[in-house]
């Protein structure tokens, strides 16, 4: 009956993920902690695993839809943001290791917050940019590697594919057409929540069979078949309203979880 749930859940998330261009694992971080009790020093490489099945479904499916033209343009960007990315998840996921319980479960809570909030101001502004960085290529890499880094980290202390952050990073400071920025975060996401799960792994995260056939088999299975769905919808579904449901959603479940930290 759990299996069921789990995967009725990931589906869900899928949905939204695929819908946005998003690993949706900052919306399954509560209910895994929350609902199943897991610990949070569990729950994060779990989230990366189901995150990376999230993010292979929705990839191929978006690109179909959307028909996107534009990405190769945003190339560079797209490459220096995923190479300061993969370097802070890879690093920051060894650093994960070291934080206490409550240290963690009170990042989390706070990182859970601002992403709650950007959600919200994502919704309430247009999403359109003619770029506020300079036309300087250098210049452009330069900032595309620092926020590469930033996304990196956040990626490995909540287990997330980061598209809150990378969505507006690209549409405000590249002036990305925001489907592209979608789309773009989920090939940024890729090797980065790889990087994560590939150090995760190596120090012996993936070990309890218990939750990998519980947990991420069907969480991971539901979220497949919603993030095809959600990307299949991608044209049609004003993205705004979903930000705007899903932003309340994880200010809630954060504070339900993690505010007693």
């Amino acid at each position: 009956m759990m299996a069921l749930l789990n995967a009725v859940v990931g589906f869900a998330v899928g949905v939204a993920g695929g819908l946005i261009g998003l690993g949706g694992a900052e919306l399954r971080l509560p209910y895994l902690v929350g609902v199943l009790g897991l610990t949070a020093h569990v729950a994060v490489p779990i989230n990366l695993a189901i995150s990376l099945a999230t993010i292979l479904a929705a990839i191929p499916t978006r690109l179909l839809v959307l028909h996107e033209i534009e990405l190769m343009r945003f190339a560079g960007e797209t490459l220096a943001i995923m190479l300061g990315a993969i370097l802070a998840a890879w690093y920051g996921a060894g650093y994960l290791k070291r934080l206490s319980g409550p240290a963690l479960n009170r990042l989390i809570f706070v990182l859970l917050l601002l992403l709650g909030a950007g959600l919200l101001v994502e919704a309430a502004v247009p999403m359109s940019s003619a770029g506020l960085l300079p036309q300087s290529t250098v210049v452009r890499l330069a900032a595309a590697v620092l926020f590469g880094l930033l996304i990196g980290a956040i990626s490995s202390v909540l287990g997330v594919a980061g598209g809150e952050v990378i969505i507006p990073t690209l549409v405000f400071g590249y002036g990305t057409p925001v489907k592209a920025a979608g789309s773009l975060s989920m090939l940024i996401s890729l090797p980065t929540v790889l990087a994560g799960i590939v150090r995760h792994a190596r120090m012996g995260s993936f070990m309890d069979r218990s939750a990998l056939a519980g947990v991420v088999a069907p969480m991971g299975a539901g979220s497949i078949l919603g993030a095809i769905c959600g990307g299949l919808l991608a044209g049609t579904v004003p993205a705004s309203i979903i930000k705007v449901m899903l932003g309340i959603l994880l200010i809630w479940s954060a504070w339900k979880v993690f505010a007693r930290h």
